[in-house]
């Protein structure tokens, strides 16, 4: 039976359907609070009807602030980004402790104690530096192949063990009223933040939890640089739909913090064919590790030294700029 006429016309549009391309580089993502980070991927990537698409760090629904997407052939940078360090402006309520460590969990542990601005300072330096932390129940660890927040949800016992991890940074920013406190943390890979508030908390003998959170810098890619998603969405609008091609960053970026080493086209179209090769001359460099190879002005390749040396590990197409 086909559909009244009525009916028909209520319907809303289908978006059209975009074909997809071949993008390459870096959105510097504000993700906004309420999206989870697989959500802000899907919206930046049919926004520019990227191919490929990732990000470099999960942010919490919970959370906002620097979430680097990377398209193309940004996606090969991505573990590199994803070691950086990492800061973070979050708030802890004190006097509850919840199943999440957050707001959006169910309390589990409360206290009427509330600290002073003394006893959170004379607290915080055992957070800071190579410590031992245990993750939260709801993370995106894996145990046995499941996602740990996957298993707290269907009400199964999470037990994760503690592990090192390191806080560069850990500062009391300010204290609004007696039951909040901001914190500013700058941390190394595998950290969470939800864990320090959780511990410092437990601590202090009040009890604690995250009630706000925001990641404002993940390795050279500040705050300053961040492009809401809703700005995103209003350029292409207004450009007919078109992709939002000013808000993308060059494949580059997300290997700033490694040396470039500069090599001749004949090198790197040996390094394209997955062959190495060899500094050779007195001033060559002597490199060891990971770099960045450029030429004529492009990025070629991510190479790794060892013995004079340059191993190709990454090769970036034609259409990847530095």
């Amino acid at each position: 039976m086909n559909a009244p006429a009525e009916a028909i016309e209520a319907r809303p549009p289908e978006k059209k359907r975009r074909p997809k391309r071949d993008i390459d580089g870096w959105v510097l993502l504000d993700k906004p609070v309420g999206m989870t980070s697989t959500q802000a991927v899907g919206a930046v990537k049919w926004l520019f009807s990227a191919k490929k698409a990732g990000h470099a760090g999960t942010l919490d629904p919970l959370a906002s602030g620097c979430l680097p997407i990377a398209l193309g052939e940004a996606t090969k940078t991505v573990p590199f980004v994803m070691d950086s360090r990492k800061v973070y402006r979050f708030t802890v309520r004190f006097g509850v402790e919840t199943d999440t460590d957050d707001a959006e969990g169910k309390p589990v542990a409360t206290s009427e104690v509330r600290p002073t601005r003394e006893a959170i300072l004379d607290a915080l330096g055992a957070f800071r530096g190579e410590i031992q932390q245990t993750p939260p129940a709801y993370s995106a660890l894996k145990i046995n192949g499941e996602r740990a927040y996957d298993l707290a949800r269907e009400g199964i016992v999470v037990e994760l063990a503690p592990r090192t991890v390191i806080v560069h940074r850990l500062e009391l920013v300010a204290m609004p009223d007696d039951d909040h406190a901001v914190f500013e943390a700058e941390c190394g890979k595998g950290t969470y933040v939800r864990s320090i508030a959780r511990d410092l908390g437990r601590v202090l003998g009040s009890r604690g939890h995250i009630s706000a959170l925001r990641r404002t810098c993940v390795g050279t890619f500040e705050e300053t640089l961040l492009v809401p998603l809703d700005a995103l969405r209003a350029t292409s609008e207004a450009n007919g739909d078109a992709a939002p091609m000013e808000a993308l960053r060059p494949v580059g970026i997300g290997l700033e913090t490694l040396p470039a080493l500069r090599v001749s086209p004949a090198d790197a179209a040996r390094l394209a064919r997955g062959q190495s090769i060899i500094l050779r001359g007195r001033d060559a460099p002597i490199i060891e590790g990971f770099v960045a190879v450029m030429a004529s002005g492009r990025l070629v390749a991510l190479g790794e030294g060892e013995g004079g040396e340059v191993h190709p590990r990454r090769i970036f197409h034609s259409g990847a700029v530095g």
